[in-house]
C-alpha cells in the first residue's frame, strides 16, 4: 500500500506541475481595443504566465517536488510534501483569481494605443489550473500525512 501511495503522490505532483506549466503558456484572454475610424482595432492576447506569473513558477515547483519525493525520506519528505501542498494551493488560487475577475485587471495593464479595451476571457485554462492546483495540494497533503512510511532509495551510496 505504501508504494502505491508514493506512486500516486509522485504522479499527482508531476501531473499538476505539467498541467500548470502547460496552461500558463496558453491564451487566457484576448484584448481588443476599438479605436476611432479610420484606425483599425488593436488586438493583443494575454497568456496565463503574463496574467498570473505565479502559475508557471508553481508548476515548476510541483515538477521538482515530484522528483524530490523519490529522492528524500523521513522529515525531508514531509518538508517536500509541505512545499508541494503550498505550490498546489498557490496554483489553485491563481486560477481561481483569474476566474473571478483577475484577467480584466491584468488586461488593463496591457499597453493599448488609444481606444477602449474589450476583454474576451476564456475560462477553460484557468479552470484547468484550479484542478491542477487541487491535485497538487492533495498530493502534498498525502505526502505530509503518510510520507514517512513510504519506501526510499537505498543507502548504498551514502557516506558512513
Amino acid at each position: 500500500m505504501t508504494s502505491r501511495e508514493l506512486t500516486a503522490a509522485v504522479l499527482g505532483s508531476a501531473a499538476a506541475g505539467g498541467l500548470g506549466s502547460f496552461a500558463g503558456g496558453q491564451t487566457w484572454a484576448r484584448v481588443v481595443a476599438v479605436r476611432p475610424e479610420p484606425l483599425p482595432p488593436v488586438t493583443d492576447v494575454l497568456s496565463g504566465s503574463s496574467a498570473v506569473p505565479l502559475v508557471p513558477a508553481a508548476g515548476l515547483v510541483l515538477l521538482a517536488g515530484a522528483v524530490a519525493l523519490v529522492a528524500v525520506r523521513g522529515s525531508g519528505r514531509v518538508a517536500v510534501g509541505l512545499l508541494i501542498a503550498a505550490a498546489g494551493g498557490a496554483l489553485a488560487w491563481s486560477g481561481l483569481r483569474a476566474l473571478i475577475g483577475g484577467l480584466e485587471a491584468a488586461a488593463a495593464e496591457l499597453p493599448v494605443v488609444g481606444g477602449t479595451p474589450v476583454v474576451e476571457t476564456s475560462s477553460g485554462w484557468p479552470a484547468v489550473t484550479v484542478v491542477a492546483g487541487l491535485v497538487g495540494a492533495c498530493a502534498g497533503l498525502l505526502t505530509v500525512l503518510r510520507g514517512r512510511h513510504w519506501p526510499a532509495l537505498g543507502r548504498r551510496y551514502e557516506r558512513a
